[in-house]
């Protein structure tokens, strides 16, 4: 038991170009604007989703903690943290990126 309480303590390294993300409502679930819930089970075709980085590696060079980021949920590993669920990417997989601080070099795409 006194084992397992160490581990839970310990600060967590992402290495190389990993990006962790917390991924958002259980099993894919969503929620439209009007608030309606929409199970996975009604996801029809390839859905990407948006989720906030809260680590990111060495060697990510485009993404920041604190940014939102666009990703396929098929392509992830997923790691549960203190009892919460997260999603642990490569920078590579990741599709955009959305942060305050891009305006200075924007494309003219608003999400």
């Amino acid at each position: 038991m006194a084992a397992e309480n160490i581990h839970n303590q310990l600060p967590i390294k992402l290495l190389h170009d990993r990006v962790l993300v917390k991924t958002e409502g259980p099993g894919g679930e969503r929620r439209s604007t009007g608030g309606i819930v929409i199970p996975a089970t009604a996801t029809v075709g390839r859905r990407l989703v948006w989720s906030d980085a809260v680590g990111v590696g060495q060697n990510v060079r485009t993404v920041e903690v604190g940014d939102r980021v666009l990703y396929d949920p098929e392509d992830r590993a997923e790691v549960e943290i203190h009892g919460a669920l997260y999603a642990l990417l490569r920078e590579r997989d990741i599709h955009a990126v959305a942060a305050a601080r891009l305006e200075q070099s924007s494309t003219g795409l608003y999400l």
